[in-house]
């Protein structure tokens, strides 16, 4: 059983989950905001409950989508091309609204347990998350590949795996990045383009591979 893609297919997820990573949202609001206001313990709790949330989004996608491939693969060639209008929706959202970056002013210091249960609540309850994981990871596997099952749940994994320490990073660097996009709205805007660029190359890309 071969678990690994090709090597140009994991580079392309590579700077494709990187991107995702970074691009600002709720989650990434809650791990800052708690380093900001209640110190970087608290940072670290409630990014190890969006970390656990996305450990179980990624296995619910792993597992649907190899179930769903297994059952039809017509089914899932479907799923690939619905997908597309998923993500250009995304891209028009980041252009028309901007990115879901608000830093939670809330100074008390909640007891960790707690934390962490926001950020997986955070994670958890977001409907947007799963969607997007369902139409991201099926773009990476070809529904023709034998092995497909085993790579959609690696790469679904792959992903937490360069979650983890990118976002600890900005744990590190909270002080720096927050007040580096509160004084450059270009900045923020250049993040907003380059998540749409992304969506946008994705839904081009989906529909010409449309036929694997």
């Amino acid at each position: 059983m071969t678990l690994m893609p090709d090597p140009q297919v994991l580079l392309a997820f590579t700077l494709a989950g990187v991107v995702l990573i970074v691009t600002p949202g709720p989650d990434m609001a809650l791990f800052l905001g708690q380093t900001l206001t209640a110190g970087r313990t608290r940072g670290f709790a409630a990014m190890l409950g969006v970390t656990t949330g996305t450990v179980l989004h990624s296995l619910i996608a792993a597992f649907g989508l190899s179930a769903l491939l297994a059952a039809s693969v017509v089914a899932f060639t479907a799923l690939k091309i619905a997908g597309v209008a998923y993500l250009v929706w995304l891209a028009i959202g980041a252009l028309r609204r901007g990115s879901a970056f608000t830093l939670r002013k809330d100074a008390a210091r909640r007891p960790l347990g707690q934390v962490y249960l926001m950020g997986l609540g955070c994670n958890l309850l977001n409907p947007k998350i799963i969607m997007f994981f369902v139409t991201f990871l099926p773009q990476f596997v070809s529904a023709t590949d034998p092995h497909a099952g085993a790579k959609l749940l690696f790469l679904g994994l792959y992903f937490v795996a360069l979650a983890v320490p990118l976002c600890a990073l900005l744990i590190l660097l909270a002080d720096l990045f927050t007040a580096a996009i509160r004084r450059s709205p270009r900045a923020t805007r250049a993040v907003d383009w380059l998540f749409a660029g992304l969506m946008g190359t994705f839904a081009v890309r989906l529909l010409l591979w449309s036929a694997d």
